[in-house]
């Protein structure tokens, strides 16, 4: 059974569609990259799996429990992290997280939440209000409260943002270690580097609607075939901004970049 599963996902705001029809899978030791234009529907397919907002038609499970049919199930096997988490700002960092344990109803969960905070340098600051902290230090500690009951599925929206070199390294060790411990994770980031480096699947999102999903390997032996260079950044561009400038402008297409596209179309129709 797939951790984390979206079926025929469709969400309308005031009439216009950010998601249509999105399915995907996520299972346990994937790390899954969600990449795609501003506006293409990234953090909209996150909140709908983090039971934030409601779908307008599909379904989205956690670890088999529907997010609409069993919130409370779902979520206790979830953690979300989203771009700018908002915290208590009189809160310190040791009663955010004596609270994150009592909201998951962890006991004696002083030790981990001390090795954490040393992980993610945050012991100096034990004491600290969220409010005294810098944006980098909020974030990690947003990523210690996600971790601290052990979730089975983690959400990231943009985890790097505010990070130091040290914080990223260790937020991406971190990553890995619980994919290898069975946790899926899905990372929603305009950071094309990061995410090849680091995920085994990728999901490219465009105006609501996938244009590839599957592992990144297989991305990238398509691509091969018609360029070189297979790097995400480039097959990312050649999936979203030359599939627009085609749909505009087709008759005007170069014959190589009309293979191009078409190599990452036949991937898209083989995953989909």
């Amino acid at each position: 059974m797939p951790v984390i599963e979206v079926a025929d996902f469709h969400k309308v705001y005031d009439g216009m569609a950010a998601v249509e029809g999105l399915t995907f899978q996520v299972g346990a030791g994937e790390i899954l990259g969600l990449v795609g234009p501003n506006g293409a529907g990234k953090t909209t397919t996150m909140r709908a799996l983090s039971g934030l907002i409601p779908p307008t038609r599909g379904d989205l499970s956690i670890c088999g429990h529907d997010v609409q049919c069993e919130p409370i199930a779902a979520k206790k096997r979830l953690a979300y992290i989203p771009d700018d988490p908002q915290l208590f700002p009189d809160l310190t960092v040791a009663e955010h997280l004596a609270f994150a344990a009592s909201a998951y109803g962890i006991s004696n969960a002083d030790e981990r939440a001390a090795e954490l905070a040393e992980q993610f340098a945050l012991a100096t600051r034990w004491r600290a209000t969220a409010g005294s902290l810098s944006r980098g230090m909020r974030q990690k500690l947003a990523i210690c409260c996600g971790y601290l009951h052990e979730p089975d599925a983690i959400l990231f929206d943009e985890p790097l943002t505010g990070l130091d070199p040290h914080g990223i390294r260790t937020l991406k060790e971190s990553i890995r270690t619980r994919a290898r411990q069975g946790a899926a994770v899905v990372i929603s980031s305009h950071l094309l580097a990061m995410v090849e480096d680091i995920c085994t699947h990728v999901l490219i999102l465009d105006h609501g609607q996938s244009r590839f999903f599957g592992p990144l390997g297989e991305l990238k032996a398509s691509y091969l075939s018609t360029e070189e260079s297979a790097s995400l950044e480039n097959i990312f561009f050649l999936a979203t901004q030359t599939r627009l400038n085609r749909s505009s402008d087709d008759s005007s297409s170069a014959p190589e970049e009309h293979g191009k596209q078409e190599a990452v179309s036949s991937v898209r129709v083989r995953r989909m």
